[in-house]
């Protein structure tokens, strides 16, 4: 008798699971529409992905994960309360390192339109919890909106806030703004260019690839009125810095975000969402005194998220692999709804690596 492929049978035992919390198993098209990839998650994904011409279609992708078209799916179908399961491959290119699979399978759990964000989290986090079978893993977790509401709370204009937003997933970039808008960093030499321009229409030279004069003389007229604003103040340019650098044990994490909430109010609402999903999650009987939480986890690796996030690393070798990851993207049904939008939140599983890290205990 042949023996049962041991990462098979552990994609069978978590898809069975998820399934037996209620959820219906959907398997979307193996190839999805590229505009539509590159455009959530930014032309970085281009050099790690594998991109074919469709006469008919246009350009396709083959799926680099599932959480995509299944929030697409599930929207065009109508928008209603609703969990999924899915177990199924997804492809990566590896352009530097050759022992990294470009293709594994990923098994997945989504809960859309849960009107109690708190319980829905749990949720999901309790079910990636069990489903990892009690293996030591270091856990991480954070929350996008702490960072988010703390940009929403700051006394400068909509604009920056709105600029700061924007580049909330890329570290650098929004320290880069901060900074300036906080009159700590000069302007760069291009905006000092175009801030000499009095009149955008008589200097059709400064006209910008395929960008008219008109275009330009708007984007003048922005700058100029950013530069008048007042800078973003030292406390709060403090405020911010602290906050993007928390790392913590929530009982710490929580000290720290009231003693910020004092000149900084608006995250209040973000602590006590976090006080609730903790409570959610000791509901379930996990311990959260001793659980990491990370302000800025998540930025560079979790575009679509937008609330609550975690991972499950292996913590047995060298390599701490990520083994489970989600979090709550509520803003991705919302630019895949057409008008309508839903509450969701999901995690998805490496059985492979699961495997490999249940190898090594």
């Amino acid at each position: 008798m042949a023996q049962t492929d041991p990462i098979l049978a552990e994609t069978e035992r978590l898809h069975g699971f998820f399934q037996s919390l209620g959820a219906e198993s959907v398997e979307p098209s193996l190839l999805q529409p590229a505009d539509l990839l590159l455009d959530l998650y930014g032309e970085d994904i281009r050099a790690r992905a594998y991109l074919t011409p469709d006469p008919l279609r246009g350009d396709l992708m083959l799926r680099p994960d599932y959480t995509v078209p299944v929030v697409q799916n599930h929207m065009q179908a109508g928008a209603t309360a609703a969990s999924y399961t899915y177990a199924g491959k997804v492809f990566r290119k590896q352009e530097t390192e050759i022992d990294r699979a470009n293709e594994y399978i990923q098994v997945g759990y989504e809960i859309f339109g849960a009107q109690d964000s708190a319980q829905a989290d749990a949720d999901v986090f309790s079910a990636m919890w069990q489903a990892l079978d009690g293996l030591p893993l270091r856990v991480q977790t954070g929350d996008m909106s702490v960072l988010m509401v703390a940009v929403g709370g700051l006394r400068t204009t909509d604009e920056r806030k709105a600029a700061l937003l924007r580049h909330i997933w890329r570290p650098q970039r929004f320290r880069f703004l901060l900074e300036r808008y906080a009159g700590i960093s000069p302007q760069p030499e291009s905006r000092r260019q175009l801030l000499a321009i009095k009149d955008p229409l008589a200097h059709s030279e400064h006209n910008i690839g395929l960008r008219s004069a008109v275009e330009i003389g708007d984007r003048i007229t922005r700058l100029h009125r950013d530069s008048q604003a007042a800078p973003i103040s030292k406390t709060e340019l403090d405020l911010l810095t602290g906050i993007t650098q928390l790392r913590e044990t929530y009982p710490n994490i929580l000290a720290q975000l009231q003693d910020f909430a004092v000149d900084l109010p608006a995250i209040s609402v973000a602590i006590v969402r976090l006080e609730k999903r903790l409570e959610e999650i000791e509901k379930r009987g996990i311990d959260t005194g001793e659980l990491m939480f990370e302000a800025s986890y998540g930025r560079t690796s979790m575009e679509y998220y937008d609330g609550f996030v975690f991972g499950f690393y292996d913590n047995t070798g060298k390599d701490f692999s990520l083994i489970a990851t989600g979090g709550r993207y509520d803003a991705l049904t919302r630019c895949l709804g057409n008008g309508s939008h839903l509450p969701a939140v999901g995690g998805v599983v490496r059985p492979d690596l699961l495997v490999k890290t249940r190898g090594q205990v």
